[in-house]
């Protein structure tokens, strides 16, 4: 059976470290390198209830896209079991679970999430149109009018509810960006695409949108990334024809949707 260590060489391979931006926090965060690993956990987030399933399981490694301990915005000061960081990782050390995380590299990486996000949406002949090589943009076969884009989305990326904002084109080269990439939207507006699907985007984003010429479609954090996970599993699974891997099942989107007459 492979350990930590190997696991974490072979995520490298998919997602080389090379690609990870300055601020993030990527690789093997927590744990024994040299643990044997026979069973293994993949999920978008490490939260306590992935870690509570995970140590249910068997499980003696979480891969997660979301870095456990990220420097950006939860630095980790104390290491404490009266925090809701602290416990997380006390348990999952006292349960010997160690963590891999593969973030921004795998953003980045070509085969990962946002190119498994823009497959998944139908697009073609993918580009980057960012310096940093985070998005993707491409074709849809055939133009499609925005509403129905948007239910076409919904249903793909399982998502709990849609924002969108009709700047009056119809959806045919369009920009993916998983997760919170709206600060690229002028760069899709300069990629020539009439469409951006993303995450995260503020009002006035969607106040602007019709002015700056461009369809916009936050179809959530959790489901624009989410796709990726079972790319890594399949990866895994190739690298590690022995090793036991599952998917998550406790971990969701988080955001629900209040809807009049529900």
């Amino acid at each position: 059976m492979p350990t930590v260590r190997e696991i974490e060489a072979a995520l490298f391979e998919l997602a080389p470290r090379e690609g990870t931006m300055e601020w993030d926090n990527v690789g093997h965060l927590l744990g024994d390198p040299r643990q044997n690993v026979n069973r293994c956990m993949v999920a978008l987030d490490i939260t306590h209830a992935v870690a509570e399933e995970a140590i249910a399981a068997g499980c003696q490694l979480i891969v997660s896209h979301h870095p456990i301990m990220n420097c950006k915005w939860s630095q980790v000061q104390t290491v404490r079991d009266d925090t809701f960081q602290g416990s997380l990782l006390t348990r999952l050390l006292r349960a010997n679970v160690s963590a891999i995380c593969m973030h921004t590299n795998l953003d980045i990486a070509e085969g990962g999430v946002n190119d498994v996000l823009a497959q998944i949406l139908g697009l073609q002949k993918l580009e980057r149109f960012t310096s940093e090589g985070v998005c993707r943009c491409g074709w849809r076969a055939e133009p499609m009018a925005l509403p129905e884009f948007v239910r076409f989305v919904s249903k793909t990326l399982g998502c709990n509810g849609v924002r969108y904002a009709d700047a009056g084109k119809p959806v045919h080269r369009v920009a993916v960006g998983g997760g919170a990439c709206g600060e690229f939207e002028d760069a899709a507006i300069a990629a020539g695409c009439d469409t951006f699907v993303t995450s995260d985007l503020s009002y006035h984003q969607f106040v602007d949108a019709k002015v700056k010429g461009i369809n916009l479609v936050d179809a959530g954090h959790f489901p624009t990334e989410d796709p990726v996970c079972e790319k890594v599993i399949a990866f895994l699974a190739g690298r590690f024809p022995d090793l036991q891997i599952q998917k998550s099942a406790s971990h969701k989107e988080a955001i629900q949707y209040y809807v009049e007459g529900e």
